[in-house]
């Protein structure tokens, strides 16, 4: 039996396989347990596997292209609208073997393990800011309970603690906020090493430093960019712009375009990145300064700031593609001679 295509439904135990022949009949449909699945693929001639992009199936994905399979992951939005009636193991499976079908589909690249560890600081690192922010306002919040009142940000945060001590709350509110601050505290520690560990990381990364000559794009951003993003698998930088989610979303028909807010699709952290690094360089620019170039302070002129900012979020991924495909740093365009 010749198989042309086999597509696996993952889960945490027993994965579903639906695979197919050249003509697309389905000439397998089989359960296997987590443990047998790569015994089952070693004694497979090389074949085409299709996986649902999700963070684990990049190790999958690793382990069967070792094997000598070619690995496709779909991402979940393309394998969603070929899922027939009801769901369950099987049938995403078809329909994953079916997306996987379709010629003009991306598939999701298969990411190193080595590339996996260093977004593992960054996802980290956004849980922990996280967590503190959620615990920051958790202790104002506590706090106005007993009229105590506070502003927002990290700094206000001491004072904020210092009254409590001195305001004479019954028992046990005290012992609570300040456990509260403790915790804060304890989380800053935490948020400050994993800085100091990406800045070395975005030192060791050339791709990277590069990365960072583009203006609004700091060491975060640029080290994200550097992780996440591989310029082949872009036709251009308006393709990756788009992969993104920095592009409008289009509802146009009958030969008249309708284009509403942007796709959001892609990277939710990356496109965060970006557009709080524009927002970074629109809110400093004017006349006259480096950062702002002729084409921002005009459409700084004509529309909102915010959209602005999104605009020049999407010239931003842009300039990144160009900058990691052909290997340079970031050159500011000369201005126009008159």
């Amino acid at each position: 039996m010749e198989l042309k295509r086999i597509a696996i439904d993952t889960s945490k135990f027993v994965f579903t396989l639906h695979g197919v022949d050249a003509a697309g009949e389905v000439r397998l449909r089989r359960e296997l347990p987590r443990g047998k699945l790569l015994e089952f693929f070693g004694k497979l001639p090389p074949t085409e596997v299709a996986l649902e992009a999700c963070g684990g199936s990049h190790h999958w994905g690793r382990e069967l292209e070792r094997l000598g399979h070619r690995v496709r992951l779909i991402p979940a939005q393309y394998v969603k609208p070929f899922v027939k009636r009801g769901k369950n193991d099987r049938n995403d499976a078809a329909a994953i073997c079916e997306a996987a079908a379709r010629p003009g589909l991306r598939p999701v690249p298969v990411k190193s393990a080595e590339t996996q560890a260093g977004l593992l600081v960054l996802r980290t690192r956004e849980l922990l800011v996280d967590q503190r922010t959620q615990a920051v306002n958790a202790l104002r919040g506590h706090a106005a309970e007993f009229g105590l009142v506070a502003a927002k940000g990290l700094a206000r945060v001491e004072p904020l603690l210092e009254a409590v001590a001195a305001a004479g709350l019954p028992a046990p509110a005290p012992e609570m906020l300040a456990l509260l601050g403790a915790r804060i505290e304890e989380l800053d520690a935490q948020i400050a090493a994993l800085d100091e560990r990406l800045r070395e990381m975005h030192k060791a990364n050339p791709a990277s430093q590069r990365l960072a000559t583009i203006p609004g794009v700091g060491p975060l951003t640029a080290l994200t960019l550097a992780l996440t993003i591989d310029p082949e698998d872009y036709a251009s930088g308006r393709h990756l712009a788009a992969a993104i989610g920095l592009t409008p979303r289009e509802h146009s028909t009958a030969g008249r375009q309708r284009l509403g807010g942007i796709s959001r699709a892609g990277d939710e952290r990356l496109r965060r990145l970006l557009v709080t690094g524009a927002m970074a360089v629109v809110r400093f620019a004017r006349p006259g300064s480096k950062s702002a170039s002729p084409w921002l302070l005009g459409l700084l002129e004509r529309k909102p700031r915010k959209l602005a900012a999104v605009a020049l979020a999407n010239k931003m991924a842009r300039i990144a593609w160009a900058v990691m495909s052909r290997g340079e740093v970031y050159r500011r365009p000369s201005p126009a001679v008159a």
